[in-house]
């Protein structure tokens, strides 16, 4: 059997890539999938469709490589995280659209749960902030708001999931109603300390036990595939999130080494060893993957809007025609003319976790231009991700030494250069970007023995740039203090109670 596949479920795609033994990509399908906006700040997906796009795009790879099911040793799931899908057990159809890990609707709710005084409670079991972004919140708003919800749960009716457990569950025809460590840390739900779905946190969201899939390590057998029929028998053998995939796809298997996604959002995580870390910096600890009964922990920083900001300068400013086009234009500009971006379109995650922070666009001229917005614009990723990186450093008490990247935005020359500037680390992109799908490889091949060891796969990474700081240290904190005030100007500005929110 000469290949692994990865199936990557993203926020607003479906993959199918398949791999070699180097971790080379053979055949790569994708199809994006409809985004669903029902009201300001709500996002959702259609389960189906994201079935049936996943599907799609795993019979295209087949046939492009011209691979048949007897070829693949294994295959993984890698997967948008908190996004949740609720099923009828009895039919397998979702009772209503998945709330996206993007969907602010149950941010009144979260400040009513920092209310009651259950933060610390929360952190300290889940090593997660009370934040909209997780999945708890929406299953509880889906059984409050979807008609018999709460009745058919309470029945045991229902079945809940992150997007891992949903492809599972169709992959194999219903037969697996699983997750795995690391996607079910991202919920609210789950102790990280213990190993289990917490009873007193699933008290607080009103979630019957009944509802939650069976937790499983990130790589091991969990059943045959029997739907689509071109990856028929083959093993399902790994599961992790996303960005836990990318950190493994990076082969940031030590304590100390850390990641970047650039992808709709951003994502850093360091590896903190078999033991979590205790973050005072409103950072998350995580879990990064459990392999062969051993749990290997991560601080994480989520940035909500990353390359987000870019598909806003193409469809909602329309000043350029495709997302790849943003590092020509900023470059007609010699630096950002002043003006600061801060991309909370969606609020600010870590550090800052304010849901009702909004987007600013401050140090406009009649001299502004284009270039300058879209300049200022990837500043903004660079500068959110920074942020992220000063926290980090704080928890761990370590410095970066570099920091490996990732993600569409990674191939962005100019954007790499700055994130480098102003962190005052070097920046590794390596030849591979596809890290995330083949992390999902990685987790599937070395639960069958397609890779027979962490030591094998280290020998597949390999640097296509390192991008060392050109800025000085001291121009560096310039830069940073005022993006500092721009962020102090952005916060807090969709609050419900501000007249601001009011038309006229």
């Amino acid at each position: 059997m000469a290949y692994v596949i990865a199936l990557d479920q993203g926020t607003t795609s479906c993959r199918a890539i398949i791999f070699d033994q180097a971790g080379q990509i053979v055949s790569v399908a994708q199809k994006e999938f409809r985004q669903i906006f029902p009201r300001p700040g709500w996002v959702e997906h259609d389960p189906d469709e994201i079935w049936s796009t996943q599907a799609g795009v795993i019979t295209e790879a087949m046939e492009r490589a011209h691979i048949r099911s007897k070829d693949i040793a294994a295959a993984g799931i890698t997967n948008q995280r908190e996004t949740a899908v609720v099923w009828d057990r009895s039919t397998g159809r979702p009772i209503g659209n998945a709330i996206v890990w993007q969907d602010r609707r149950t941010a009144a709710m979260c400040d009513e749960l920092r209310q009651r005084g259950l933060t610390e409670t929360i952190r300290n079991k889940t090593g997660l902030e009370i934040d909209a972004y997780f999945s708890a919140t929406k299953v509880a708003w889906m059984l409050k708001h979807i008609d018999g919800a709460r009745q058919r749960a309470d029945a045991g009716q229902l079945a809940f999931g992150t997007i891992d457990s949903w492809l599972a569950y169709r992959l194999t025809d219903g037969r697996l109603h699983i997750t795995d460590a690391s996607n079910a840390a991202r919920t609210m739900l789950y102790d990280i300390h213990a190993g289990q779905w917490d009873d007193e946190l699933l008290a607080v969201f009103n979630i019957p036990r009944a509802m939650l899939p069976e937790v499983r390590s990130c790589s091991e057998m969990y059943g045959k595939i029997a739907a689509p029929s071109a990856l028929e028998g083959v093993p399902l053998a790994g599961m992790i999130g996303d960005q836990q995939a990318a950190t493994m796809g990076h082969v940031c298997t030590e304590p100390g080494l850390a990641k970047n996604t650039y992808g709709t959002g951003c994502f850093l995580l360091l590896n903190t060893g078999d033991a979590p870390c205790e973050s005072t910096n409103r950072l998350l600890s995580t879990i990064a993957w459990n392999r062969n009964g051993v749990t290997t922990y991560a601080l994480e920083g989520s940035v909500f809007v990353g390359g987000a900001i870019v598909q806003w300068l193409r469809d909602g400013l329309g000043i350029i025609d495709r997302s790849e086009d943003v590092e020509s234009l900023a470059r007609r500009a010699e630096d950002s003319g002043g003006v600061i971006l801060v991309p909370a379109l969606t609020g600010l995650g870590a550090p800052h976790w304010d849901p009702h922070a909004r987007g600013l666009i401050i140090g406009l001229t009649r001299g502004t231009t284009a270039a300058h917005i879209a300049r200022a614009a990837l500043e903004g990723i660079a500068f959110q991700v920074a942020d992220v990186v000063e926290a980090m450093q704080a928890d761990a008490g370590t410095r970066l030494a570099e920091l490996r990247v990732d993600g569409g935005a990674a191939c962005d020359d100019l954007l790499m250069q700055f994130q480098s500037d102003i962190l005052q680390v070097p920046v590794v992109r390596p030849k591979l970007l596809e890290t995330t799908a083949l992390g999902a490889a990685y987790m599937a091949g070395l639960a069958t023995g397609y890779w027979p060891s962490v030591e094998a796969i280290k020998q597949n990474w390999q640097i296509d740039r390192v991008f060392e700081p050109h800025l000085s240290a001291v121009e560096a904190e310039l830069r940073r203090r005022a993006w500092r005030e721009a962020v102090r100007r952005a916060s807090g500005w969709a609050t419900t109670e501000s007249p601001r929110d009011t038309p006229g």
